[in-house]
């Protein structure tokens, strides 16, 4: 069975269900919304994840420090610490906003997902942490 991990991220469903995915004139310039779905998959590990939140492929791309500024080892002990918190928060939607928190994340720290996955689970949350204003654990990074 192929293990995964699914990030199905789709905050303010509300928003994001009434928000147009064709081309929208704004000073008679076309914008085109872009589709925010982040997907990466290692075929190999057999490992995927899945991020849905609009901006944050934008962000990604505009504000995340590159590929290989982090050590593997620094991005698994921070998404080993996110996680938890995270899946703390989710079994408790009393006490945290279950729009934001909607369902776990299966992250294993024993298993090496690799450099890529690491990379955008940490992404995430750092993304989400400022979005959000949610703070998980420690001192949350701008970019």
């Amino acid at each position: 069975m192929k293990n995964s991990i699914y990030i199905f991220l789709i905050l303010l469903l509300i928003v994001a269900c009434s928000t147009p995915k064709t081309s929208v004139a704004v000073d008679k310039k076309p914008v085109t919304t872009v589709n925010d779905t982040v997907r990466i998959a290692n075929e190999e590990l057999e490992y995927e994840v899945i991020i849905i939140d609009n901006g944050f492929s934008t962000w990604l791309a505009s504000m995340a420090l590159p590929r290989n500024y982090y050590s593997q080892s620094y991005l698994e002990t921070k998404n080993n610490l996110y996680v938890s918190e995270w899946n703390n928060r989710v079994s408790q939607p009393q006490r945290y906003n279950p729009n934001l928190y909607e369902m776990r994340i299966d992250y294993n720290p024993t298993i090496n997902y690799g450099y890529e996955v690491n990379y955008l689970i940490y992404n995430y949350m750092i993304y989400f942490q400022n979005t959000y204003k949610q703070k998980l654990a420690g001192y949350v990074p701008s970019r």
